[in-house]
């Protein structure tokens, strides 16, 4: 088993080495990189060629790249550009697969196995009225389509939206979209928000490629560590277990204080998930 951490951690601030080096101390061996251009800035070769530096000085892999939601992303606030892959008007549909694009093209300097996409966005967000599932599952052949040369797999997240439970991206990928090289991000904390983590994990099965590892008390998106809020993470992992992942274990958490006591709180977490998933 693996374990990272999305550096969604510190996406209040621009990315530096130090952020690596923090993720790599506490024991972590990947990341997942947040790609808003506030956090890190995508469209400069520069600033990817620097990132490919600090990760060999840290010795952290690059296990995926979260596409662009938003221009910026402050605390639960969306600001500047928001970039919708379901969104009802072409023009702003098309604005969101050129940006997921420029993120995919880190891989033509540094390989990464998942670019995760949202389908629309989530349910109480500005736009959310606006989730198209015809432009969703246009994007998502789009997307597919770009992503396929590459070699990056694209995983469609389970986020609180209609289009994105784990039954409707099941169905999208087994009857609408013909692209075997996709598949679904398991988000626990989301899951939790819209049901029972454990049947939404049954449900994804054969599908799901990677995760966002977060827990919350199944009123609001919070993005704790694991074990601070009401997920049953025993019957999350035995059915993860059950079901034959072998992938990466992302922890995708928020800033809940400082980094370090969340880094703290996440590796005492990773030893909770190790001794589970070995006594399973």
């Amino acid at each position: 088993m693996r374990f990272g951490v999305s550096t969604h951690l510190f996406h209040d601030h621009r990315l530096q080495r130090k952020h690596l080096a923090q993720v790599a101390g506490y024991g972590f061996e990947s990341i997942e990189l947040f790609a808003t251009r506030s956090h890190f800035d995508y469209h400069d070769p520069s600033s990817i060629d620097a990132l490919a530096g600090w990760l060999r000085e840290t010795g952290l892999r690059l296990h995926g790249v979260h596409a662009p939601i938003a221009d910026a992303v402050h605390g639960d606030n969306w600001g500047g550009a928001t970039y919708s892959t379901a969104a009802g008007d072409g023009a702003r549909r098309q604005a969101a697969v050129r940006e997921a694009e420029a993120a995919l093209r880190i891989a033509e300097r540094i390989p990464f196995e998942v670019m995760v996409v949202h389908l629309g966005v989530p349910a109480g967000k500005n736009g959310s009225a606006d989730n198209s599932r015809a432009a969703a599952t246009r994007s998502a052949e789009e997307l597919a389509r770009i992503a396929e040369p590459t070699g990056v797999r694209i995983a469609f997240e389970v986020i609180p939206n209609d289009l994105s439970s784990a039954a409707a991206l099941v169905k999208l990928l087994e009857r609408d979209l013909e692209a075997p090289h996709v598949g679904i991000c398991m988000d626990f904390g989301h899951a939790h928000l819209m049901g029972d983590v454990a049947d939404a994990v049954e449900l994804a099965a054969e599908h799901l490629i990677t995760t966002h590892v977060h827990d919350n008390r199944g009123r609001q998106d919070d993005h704790l560590v694991p074990y601070l809020g009401s997920i049953d993470w025993d019957a999350s992992l035995v059915t993860m277990q059950k079901i034959g992942y072998e992938g990466t274990y992302l922890m995708e958490v928020a800033n809940t204080g400082s980094p370090a006591a969340v880094l703290e709180e996440a590796r005492r977490a990773r030893q909770r998930f190790e001794r589970t998933l070995t006594h399973a």
